[in-house]
């Protein structure tokens, strides 16, 4: 899919990180964005930075672990803009580490709301969109993590496995509807993006987030979010399913099919 001036891209968690980078990304090559963000207070803000840009720019409040936010999200966009041609479902959040019989309940649900069931709505609505006016294209973002194993991190490990799984199907069910229609999954390492700290100010009661402290020295070697951002959207214009990004990313998924191509003997 060419991404072209005049056409309107979906964002959730466009507030910051990764999303804010894309919406970036597209807002200076002439797209309209519609940006979404369950931080109602960060998105008049997250407007205003991108306001110098051709793209014009829009944002609402959305939880998209309610299938009814997302619904209404799609509405505003098709009456703000009158298409959508970009769905990337981006909102995310990390839980704390721990082994994963330690995890709580708690954290396994809201991971799976956020991360895996937000990328479900995104898809349930806007997929019959795209399909009626036969052209667009889902971004999803996963993660490295949803390629490899990641101690101590299970159910954000369990929920990426997941992205990348139905982002690899969702690709070919679009494909068999029309070659216009298609899906990537985006899979980047250690990015450097306040995932942690967002995480915490919206951690449920009965969950956990990894904590804020210590993160800078964790972070250390993380990749720009709009390094990020430009990779994500040259695989969409390829036509590629996964966009694999950031120093070491590659090696990892190679080891990971080479580890199961061993396994077959």
């Amino acid at each position: 899919m060419k991404i072209e001036a005049g056409q309107v891209a979906v964002v959730t968690g466009g507030t910051s990180g990764i999303g804010l980078a894309l919406a970036t990304v597209l807002a200076r090559r002439g797209v309209n964005v519609m940006i979404a963000d369950v931080r109602e207070d960060a998105i008049p803000r997250a407007v205003d930075a991108l306001s110098q840009h051709s793209g014009r720019v829009v944002g609402v409040h959305v939880d998209v672990s309610v299938d009814a936010d997302v619904d209404a999200l799609a509405d505003a966009t098709i009456e703000r803009f009158g298409r959508v041609d970009l769905v990337y479902n981006n909102a995310g959040v990390v839980c704390e580490q721990a082994p994963m019989w330690e995890q709580r309940v708690q954290s396994w649900r809201w991971l799976i709301d956020v991360k895996l069931m937000g990328v479900v709505h995104g898809i349930r609505t806007f997929a019959p969109l795209l399909i009626a006016q036969g052209s667009g294209h889902v971004l999803n973002t996963a993660s490295v993590g949803g390629l490899i194993p990641l101690p101590s991190l299970g159910p954000y490990n369990a929920t990426m496995h997941a992205v990348v799984g139905l982002t690899e199907t969702l690709d070919a069910e679009l494909k068999a509807v029309s070659e216009h229609l298609g899906a990537t999954v985006l899979c980047p390492g250690l990015v450097d993006t306040p995932l942690g700290q967002n995480s915490a100010a919206l951690v449920p009661h009965g969950a956990a987030a990894t904590p804020v402290s210590g993160q800078t020295e964790a972070m250390r070697g993380a990749i720009s979010p709009l390094v990020v951002a430009e990779a994500a959207i040259t695989a969409v214009e390829a036509g590629r399913v996964h966009a694999v990004v950031g120093p070491g990313a590659g090696l990892v998924a190679r080891g990971r099919v080479e580890a199961l191509l061993a396994d077959l003997d």
